[in-house]
Formats: C-alpha cells, sequence, structure tokens
C-alpha cells in the first residue's frame, strides 16, 4: 500500500511539472462570415509566463497567425486570443480552411513542450446554379438537362425539380415517374433522358445544395412534340416534284434551240439597206452577180 502510495504521489508530482493540452472539438466547422473558437485549454503548467504561439497549415507550408502576443498573417484584425490560449475567429472566409496548432513553452515545467491540432472548416454556401434545359424535344429522342455551381464548400449536391416535385434519382421509386426512361447523378447535376415522353415536359429547375446552405435556378419549360411523319414526306414530294419540273422544263428549252448560238454566215446574211446619203459598198458576191447578169444580156440577140 504504501508503495502505490509513493507511485501515485510521483505522477502528480510529474504532472504539476508538465505542460499539457487539450481541446474540446478538435474538427470544429463554421459557416462562412460567422465567428469560432478553436479550443486550446491548458490543463497542467507550473510556469506562469508560458509562450503561446498559433500556426496555420496549408497545403503542408505553416505560417505564424499568432505569434509575440499578437495576432498576424491572415488573421490580423480578425482574431482575438481568449485565456489562456484559445483562438478566436470572428469573421471566418473559405480561405481560412486549414489546419491549426496551437504550440505552448513552459521552460520552467519539466515537460516544457506541448502542442494540439486542430482542423478547421469554413462550409460556403452555394451561390445559384447555372441551368442548361432544352427548349423543345421530340417524342423519343434524347435530352440532357445540367446543373453546375463551383463556389459552394463542400461540394454541392444536385437536386432537379419538374413542375415543383422533386425527381428522384432512382424512376421505380415513384409512381410518377415510373415509366420515365432517365438517369440522374447527383454529383455531377445532369439529368439524362434515352427517349422522352410526352409526360415529360413541363417545368424544370435545379438546386444545389451542402451543410450550409442552398440555392435554386430559375425554372425552365422544356416541350415535347410529336414528329409530323405525313407533312415530312409531303414536303420531301413537292420538293422532288419541283426539281423534276426544272430539268424537264430545262431539257425542252435545250431541244428547241433556246440555248444554242446562231452563227452569221455567207449564205444568210443580208445587206443592210442603203440610207439616204450614204455610199454603198457592193459585196464581192453582189458584183459576180452583176457581171453574169451583163454578160446573159449581151449573148441575147438582137431585134
Amino acid at each position: 500500500m504504501w508503495f502505490l502510495t509513493q507511485i501515485c504521489c510521483y505522477f502528480c508530482y510529474i504532472s504539476t511539472l508538465a505542460v499539457i493540452l487539450k481541446t474540446s472539438n478538435a474538427k470544429p466547422w463554421v459557416n462562412e462570415f460567422e465567428s469560432i473558437e478553436l479550443s486550446c485549454m491548458i490543463e497542467s503548467i507550473s510556469t506562469t509566463n508560458p509562450r503561446i504561439e498559433w500556426k496555420k497549415i496549408k497545403k503542408g507550408e505553416p505560417s505564424y497567425v499568432f505569434f509575440e502576443k499578437e495576432i498576424a498573417g491572415d488573421l490580423e484584425k480578425r482574431a482575438k486570443i481568449r485565456e489562456p490560449a484559445t483562438l478566436v475567429i470572428l469573421n471566418a472566409t473559405r480561405a481560412d480552411t486549414a489546419d491549426y496548432r496551437c504550440e505552448v513553452t513552459a521552460p520552467n515545467d519539466q515537460k516544457s513542450f506541448d502542442e494540439i491540432l486542430i482542423s478547421l472548416t469554413v462550409r460556403v454556401k452555394p451561390v445559384v446554379p447555372r441551368c442548361s434545359v432544352p427548349k423543345s424535344v421530340p417524342v423519343g429522342k434524347p435530352a440532357e438537362l445540367h446543373c453546375l455551381e463551383e463556389e459552394g464548400y463542400p461540394k454541392s449536391q444536385y437536386q432537379w425539380f419538374r413542375n415543383k416535385e422533386e425527381i428522384p434519382e432512382d424512376p421505380k421509386s415513384s409512381p410518377k415517374f415510373f415509366n420515365s426512361t432517365y438517369t440522374l447523378s447527383g454529383e455531377t447535376g445532369t439529368l439524362k433522358f434515352s427517349a422522352v415522353r410526352k409526360e415529360d415536359a413541363g417545368e424544370y429547375y435545379c438546386r444545389a445544395k451542402n451543410e450550409a446552405g442552398f440555392s435554386e435556378c430559375g425554372a425552365q419549360m422544356m416541350e415535347v412534340y410529336d414528329i409530323n411523319i405525313a407533312g415530312i414526306i409531303l414536303g420531301v414530294v413537292i420538293v422532288v416534284t419541283v426539281l423534276l419540273c426544272i430539268t424537264v422544263g430545262i431539257f425542252c428549252a435545250y431541244k428547241r434551240g433556246y440555248f444554242t448560238s446562231q452563227k452569221q454566215t455567207g449564205n444568210n446574211y443580208k445587206a443592210p439597206a442603203k440610207g439616204d446619203g450614204v455610199d454603198y459598198v457592193r459585196t464581192e458576191d453582189e458584183v459576180w452577180e452583176n457581171k453574169e447578169m451583163l454578160f446573159f444580156l449581151l449573148r441575147l440577140p438582137r431585134a
């Protein structure tokens, strides 16, 4: 019994000569622009004036945020120390998401140094997502609806709504969507229809959400229409008929010589009429014809 008593006393003595830290929350979270306490409590210490430091560790790189009894670095004018060592961030921003290390040095203690690591998450509400909804889709054709926002933290999850009713990820889980042929990804925000139906028409909007809140885009109408097969066939027939008529017309015009160039030759040449006061110049053919006529007249018998 005496031995056990001595052991207990020894450990009590050691604990009074050692600096020991603890925290009430090693993984706190806070919404952006709110305040948060990073708890660093000194459970045991004998040094009356220990040295207290806080470091911010982001991507493996440490930087001081409390050094030589002053707030420094990223938290300057946005934080304070609550005695003895708790760090209070007054206006947390998304850039404050990081690991924070509280370090206490007590020169007069046998165990003169202790530290504690706290991981802070600043949650950011999603902004209004960008939504893409096709205006009209023919029956039986595929369609894709997209939703995206990149500001929220943690990363947003997505929900789609049709006519203010949530679309389930599994269409078989709801009687209203049982016959729909779609896939919905809550991770990417994509809603894909493999073959739309008339019942799929309606007003669609998307919601982006995380632990900090949610935001929605405005509703957009998607119409679903039937394909007019008879109208398409009639249109094709009309176009073919018009092209055929044009072809026949061109062929007939060609056969009648409308596209043949006429050349002027000596057989069909007609001399222009002689105008008043204009000397007429005879052609060689006309001169030759006159000579033949004169020769014929000279050979006629005289009376």
